[in-house]
């Protein structure tokens, strides 16, 4: 059973780092979206290739609030939430099965 566990516990650990990886993306991408980036720049590119599939679904729920863009807010509160809950959660069951 134990062997469970650490798995558990891995993936936990595994999913709290690529969570808090993606937390610092969509902080950097509301940062560069200040200073009206160069489009063609690859860093702005790859940053919005790897937050549009969360952003824009977001954005399209959301009302217009005259040109502000809540959407990283939500996105980020929804991922705090899911580290204060599943990553915990994870934590809790895998030390259960150790």
């Amino acid at each position: 059973m134990f062997l469970i566990g650490n798995f558990i516990h891995a993936m936990a650990v595994l999913l709290s780092y690529v969570l808090t990886i993606y937390i610092w993306l969509i902080i950097i991408r509301a940062l560069i979206s200040w200073v009206n980036p160069d489009p063609f720049n690859p860093i702005v590119q790859i940053l919005h290739r790897l937050t549009d599939p969360v952003l824009e679904p977001v954005r399209r729920r959301l009302p217009d609030f005259g040109g502000l863009d809540v959407s990283p807010i939500v996105v980020l509160l929804a991922i705090f939430f899911l580290q204060s809950f599943l990553v915990t959660s994870l934590m809790d069951m895998a030390r259960l099965l150790r």
